[in-house]
């Protein structure tokens, strides 16, 4: 078979409901690249929380973090790396306006920094619940532009947060609100979304779309769905992206879907 670029969201579709890969994952994502194809995680996480999954899968290709935002080869020197920012401006306006907008949290990051106004235990895994004083968000710390802004807020102010946003930053920021019971609205550049980074890596082993198969559960994978040569839709995946899906795998990413459908379609025996 043609070298395919293997496209690979985390939460929910590569990891199973606790946050883990199994080991038949890890086994067949590494049968697929010893077969020279691609596999490269496209995810909305930051690299802090992407690294260890990505060294548990020993894989050596690129690898997308914040939605689109970061393109890069980890523990390399990648000449081709890339990353589109935010501004310092936009952190700084809305960590002194939190309190009238709703906001409880403001996370900035950059590929290897983080930053935040406070410590939050809501989603530890995500937001850090732990800060360092050089870790706290005020200008004196955040001196250069992030990448990715996070606001967790108090559910009656989405609307006017969204609304603040679009009006003062609308030009260049593109607000996300997360799926699931979490409120939290993520902040990206207009336009960056993980099909970006997927084809840009698919551009540097001139992988044709034909032959990009992608893989998600949730509505920051749509478009890279969408644009890919094969979007699959996990089992467990929300009805919008099934809908849009040229496949949805018959089993969830709780029992191996993921694996048991790369197996099937590239026809590996483990």
């Amino acid at each position: 078979m043609d070298q395919h670029l293997i496209a690979l969201d985390l939460d929910g579709t590569t990891l199973n409901n606790q946050s883990k890969l199994t080991n038949e994952t890890i086994v067949t994502l590494r049968a697929l690249a010893r077969e020279g194809h691609i596999v490269s995680i496209i995810t909305g996480r930051p690299y802090r929380i992407a690294q260890h999954l990505y060294d548990q899968i020993g894989i050596k290709t690129p690898m997308v973090n914040f939605n689109g935002a970061l393109t890069h080869i980890p523990h390399e020197h990648w000449d081709k790396e890339y990353d589109i920012e935010l501004t310092r401006e936009l952190a700084l306006d809305l960590l002194a306006n939190r309190q009238e907008l709703g906001i409880n949290t403001i996370t900035v990051e950059n590929k290897y920094h983080v930053w935040a106004n406070q410590a939050s235990n809501d989603l530890p895994e995500f937001l850090p619940n732990k800060l360092r004083k050089d870790q706290l968000l005020n200008s004196a710390n955040l001196t250069s532009n992030p990448i990715a802004l996070t606001i967790q807020y108090q559910p009656e102010h989405e609307e006017e947060i969204i609304k603040a946003v679009n009006e003062k930053y609308g030009d260049f920021v593109e607000p996300r609100v997360w799926g699931g019971p979490y409120n939290i609205l993520e902040l990206i550049h207009r336009g960056t979304h993980k099909e970006s980074g997927m084809f840009y890596i698919a551009e540097q082993y001139q992988i044709d779309r034909q032959n990009i198969i992608a893989f998600g559960d949730e509505h920051n994978d749509f478009e890279m769905l969408d644009a890919a040569g094969r979007g699959v839709a996990m089992n467990n995946a929300i009805p919008e992206l099934k809908k849009i899906a040229n496949d949805v795998t018959p089993i969830d990413n709780d029992h191996n879907g993921l694996a048991k459908y790369l197996r099937d379609y590239f026809k590996v025996a483990i």
